[in-house]
């Protein structure tokens, strides 16, 4: 399984950007599927989470209100729409998926396959 992340790019505070991750076979629709990202000199940190029917979503607090996490099964693809950004918000992207129903959301462990990443750079 393949993960392939894009729509990342250089934009100025305030701006939008729409990310999305698409799976190289068809095994994403079934799945739970999650963003991360990862700033210079930080760890990788949760962003935001969908379940697999989209019903059910889960963000970082830093991103709430800011960021939307959706999906189109039939596309076998998921987006994060990224508002109102921020310099802070500077990363490298990537999305993942999470195999089982329980577990934490927020936990990286909880994911099996990763993304390549995509670059957000954001301009103050």
């Amino acid at each position: 399984v393949q993960l392939q992340a894009s729509g990342g790019g250089l934009v100025q505070a305030g701006g939008s950007l729409r990310l999305s991750c698409v799976a190289s076979e068809r095994t994403l629709s079934a799945y739970g599927m999650g963003w991360f990202r990862q700033a210079p000199r930080k760890e990788r940190e949760f962003v935001a989470a969908i379940s697999w029917s989209g019903t059910t979503t889960a963000y970082a607090d830093s991103v709430k209100g800011r960021f939307t996490v959706s999906r189109d099964n039939a596309k076998e693809t998921v987006y994060l729409q990224l508002n109102s950004l921020k310099p802070e918000d500077t990363a490298v992207y990537y999305c993942a998926r999470k195999p089982y129903y329980s577990g934490d959301v927020y936990d990286e462990r909880e994911y099996d396959y990763w993304g390549q990443g995509t670059k957000v750079t954001v301009s103050s």
